[in-house]
């Protein structure tokens, strides 16, 4: 029996988790599994209705710097991962892709963009989690608030065409990966800012998009590599 069990860990899982591991590596891996249990943590607490006391404590404190020139600002920043914003910037680069002759790259972004798309709809319905009313809002969201999509989105999106861009102009992959994050990171900020998600929504948006992400460009790596194995 446990030369049956070697025998098929040897033949048919080792070499794919090898394969895995090459892709991602180790480090990927164990902050892939960090945040899953984050957000396991994250979704027990939800859906057993629970609050998390620093939710609110962030936004009041968030809330207190609020000024006319940093709502506008906020305003402008929320709209690079509004769904209109997100489509049409999918479609340019869907585009540009298939103009540019790189049909792999096309056909995992749509996947990713699409799955993402999926996934935060349907953890939505799921969670059904309300979103804050702390103060009169300046915009109004009538979808539920746990994950936040903006957060998930925009790490998708904005993340896929970094990886992107820095896989074909390596020389400046360090600046597009740090544009990336900044502007991921304020598109969540933007969502604390104008109380329309707790914290944690904005967490778990940027941990299942990372996930999603993660998953999408090992996808991508995994095919290169097959690919260049039968050229």
């Amino acid at each position: 029996m446990l030369q049956k069990i070697s025998r098929f860990w040897l033949r048919y899982i080792h070499p794919k988790l090898i394969t895995l591991i090459g892709a991602l590596g180790i480090g990927g891996l164990a902050v892939c599994l960090l945040i899953l249990f984050v957000l396991a943590k994250l979704a027990e607490e939800v859906l057993e209705q629970e609050s998390f006391a620093f939710d609110k404590s962030i936004l009041l404190w968030i809330h207190s710097y609020a000024n006319p020139s940093l709502d506008n600002l906020m305003l402008f920043i929320t709209q690079l991962g509004n769904p209109t914003v997100v489509v049409i910037l999918a479609g340019v680069t869907t585009l540009t892709l298939l103009w540019r002759r790189y049909r792999l790259e096309a056909m995992i972004f749509v996947l990713t963009c699409l799955g993402a798309f999926i996934l935060n709809t349907g953890l939505k319905l799921f969670f059904s989690k309300v979103r804050p009313q702390l103060w009169k809002q300046l915009i109004v969201e009538t979808s539920y608030s746990f994950p936040s999509g903006h957060a998930l989105g925009s790490m998708v999106l904005y993340g896929s065409i970094a990886y992107l861009l820095a896989t074909h102009y390596p020389k400046y992959s360090k600046i597009i990966y740090f544009i990336a994050v900044i502007l991921i990171g304020t598109i969540g900020l933007s969502r604390l800012y104008l109380g329309v998600h707790w914290s944690t929504d904005i967490i778990a948006g940027y941990g299942v998009g990372f996930l999603w992400l993660t998953i999408c460009l090992t996808m991508l790596k995994l095919q290169r590599l097959r690919q260049g194995q039968y050229n």
